[in-house]
């Protein structure tokens, strides 16, 4: 194990198991203050809900998922994109799991993720714009991370570490407009700022959730670099052209030393010299440590650098 791949690993565990075990914590010792013995039942009673919730959310995500980005699935005989059923293939043989259904998504913009349920079984999907703009190799390295999140249950560790939050939410929520403390229905204003507190400290739980999230987006890169043949710098490039089509300023911005997060424009063709710049650029600069605070990936400097460290490593 290679020392990237243990300080993620590490780094997800102590993150996941503290926004787990402080948010308990936390939830039993504002109960336990308000209701005393009747805590466990109350906090067993919100987690039933909220994980039901989240359950029902889960099992039927892939569908609307498939509705909201036009998503069809593609088989091998398919005349347009067959081609990508065996790409998926090879890329799944490389990470040792079975492939998932594959799917095509009629969208303006560049994208490809992972997700799936055990009704709807593991799937991939890869947007348009992006089958256009990549190389085979470079689609390899970015279905080698999609894959990762696939090989490695992202979607269902980020599900039950994100039940502490929205437990933590739908509690200060409930505190907020049933005005019940103690069995009594008298102190309103009471329960009214013990619930808003709770709201508060809900948002600060999400940021660590955000966070680990961004550790697996990490450990998702890395599972690309260590599992595709040349994975690391085609993902390096592949990351550069998604930005690039997605706003084809960013070169020009990027020199400035100016930033702009948010993209509208429609996908073009990419310059191979802009791509190589921008990944230049990349590698080179700081990252200050708020950067991508907000965002539940990392900085595309931060996965550049990464990237490149693997590539030395392994060169």
């Amino acid at each position: 194990m290679n020392l990237v791949s243990l300080k993620l690993k590490m780094g997800m565990l102590f993150l996941g198991l503290a926004v787990v075990l402080a948010g308990f914590a936390l939830v039993y010792g504002v109960l336990g203050y308000l209701y005393g013995s009747f805590t466990p039942y109350i906090v067993l009673g919100a987690l039933i809900f909220v994980g039901f919730l989240n359950i029902i959310q889960w099992l039927a995500g892939p569908y609307l998922i498939n509705a909201m980005y036009r998503a069809r699935e593609v088989n091998p005989d398919d005349p347009l994109y067959g081609w990508l059923v065996p790409l998926v293939d090879e890329v799944a043989l490389y990470n040792r799991i079975s492939r998932p259904k594959v799917y095509v998504a009629d969208v303006p913009f560049p994208n490809a993720f992972a997700y799936g349920s055990p009704i709807a079984g593991k799937r991939v999907a890869v947007t348009l714009p992006l089958l256009r703009s990549l190389s085979r190799e470079e689609l390899k390295a970015v279905l080698g991370h999609e894959l990762g999140h696939l090989r490695h249950r992202d979607v269902e560790v980020l599900m039950a570490i994100g039940l502490i939050p929205t437990l933590i939410y739908w509690i200060g929520y409930s505190l907020m407009w049933s005005g019940f403390l103690g069995g009594q229905r008298n102190n309103s204003l009471y329960a009214w700022a013990i619930g808003l507190g709770l709201l508060v400290v809900s948002f600060i739980f999400q940021l660590f959730v955000i966070a680990v999230n961004r550790l697996r987006e990490a450990y998702a890169d890395l599972n690309s670099a260590l599992t595709v043949p040349g994975g690391a710098e085609n993902l390096q490039r592949a990351l550069a052209k998604i930005t690039l089509m997605m706003d084809p300023n960013a070169v020009k911005k990027y020199r400035n030393k100016v930033m702009n997060m948010l993209f509208f424009s429609s996908p073009v063709e990419v310059p191979s010299q802009d791509v190589d710049e921008l990944i230049g650029y990349w590698k080179s600069i700081k990252v200050p440590w708020y950067a991508d605070l907000f965002s539940d990936h990392p900085h595309p400097a931060k996965r550049i650098q990464m990237l490149e460290r693997l590539k030395q490593v392994y060169s």
